[in-house]
């Protein structure tokens, strides 16, 4: 919901609102109405469906997750000890450590002085303080294996991430195919050539289909966003859902803003990590210990409910 509507730091709505050639507050509120719709409705729907599956907490449903290994190596048996006091150390540390980074982030973003987090740098800072965070506990768990430890959750979360990401990157690697990004290298296109964008050049020749009807524009570019979050990012095909409900909004009588916002949705809903599997999805399942498939199955009905009832409310409120 959060990254949909991208209320805080605008990114999604500068460039949405950039090329419908409008300014950016209205998009990023109507974004984050439709954002908080979509999301409710989805929450509900999910809980609907998987309310018969929810149990009463208990510690042996929680040792059987712990115990839970996508990677199918076993778990050593670790050896009993008194750390009480810094399992309460790390509780606050782990947090606080992340949240600092959040923090200095989003102060990048408003700040002059500080330095912005561009290309990998946000993903190295994150890593980074989780590589040094798993080292100091492995270290005050016990020193003289403290190394062997490190090497054999990293051994595991590699082993994890490669199982998890096995049936996806065939498959991902067609969409790519799609996107002037990534066709290039795949095809073996020459520097300076321009790429193919298949996926792309595709929905622009569809474009001229979309009868001039307020409800078909509005579904219309719904499905487009939809279609161009299937790289995965969510926020490579926002400039064309801009372009696109610029171009519409006069044509069937809608504000560009509720088009564009409507465009959002579908874009970084599907590709921001809900629907796509080799999306910041495979994350949640490795930290869930759930297969990335199932998740996106459970979460394909709630999550396209959610975008219907959001693109009709936005026909009806705007």
């Amino acid at each position: 919901m959060a990254l949909s509507a991208d209320y805080m730091i605008q990114i999604a709505p500068m460039l949405n609102a950039t090329s419908a050639g409008i300014a950016v507050a209205p998009v990023a509120d109507r974004a984050l109405i439709l954002s908080l719709i979509t999301g409710g409705v989805a929450l509900s729907t999910a809980y609907f469906f998987l309310r018969k599956s929810i149990k009463e907490p208990s510690r042996n449903h929680l040792s059987s997750w712990q115990m839970a290994d996508s990677s199918n190596l076993k778990e050593d048996a670790l050896p009993q000890r008194e750390t009480k006091k810094a399992s309460i150390l790390f509780a606050f540390a782990v947090p606080i450590s992340f949240l600092l980074i959040i923090i200095y982030m989003i102060a990048s973003k408003f700040s002059e002085t500080i330095p912005d987090m561009e290309g990998g740098a946000g993903a190295a800072l994150i890593g980074g303080t989780a590589v040094l965070l798993l080292i100091a506990a492995s270290t005050v768990y016990k020193v003289r294996d403290s190394l062997t430890n490190v090497s054999d959750h990293l051994v595991k979360g590699f082993v994890f991430a490669f199982k998890a990401m096995g049936p996806v990157i065939p498959i991902a690697g067609f969409f790519f195919i799609g996107s002037g990004d990534y066709a290039g290298r795949i095809l073996g296109v020459a520097e300076g050539v321009e790429a193919p964008a298949f996926l792309f050049d595709l929905v622009q020749a569809g474009q001229q289909l979309i009868p001039e009807s307020a409800f078909l524009a509005a579904f219309g570019i719904l499905l487009i966003g939809m279609i161009t979050g299937l790289d995965g990012s969510g926020f490579s095909g926002l400039p064309l859902v801009g372009s696109l409900s610029g171009a519409l909004s006069q044509s069937v009588g809608i504000d560009a803003a509720t088009l564009a916002a409507i465009g959002q949705m579908g874009s970084i809903w599907v590709g921001g990590g809900t629907l796509i599997a080799w999306s910041s999805l495979v994350a949640v399942a490795g930290f869930a210990k759930v297969p990335v498939m199932d998740l996106v199955r459970k979460s394909f009905f709630p999550v396209i409910l959610g975008l219907i009832i959001s693109t009709l409310a936005a026909l009806i409120l705007f």
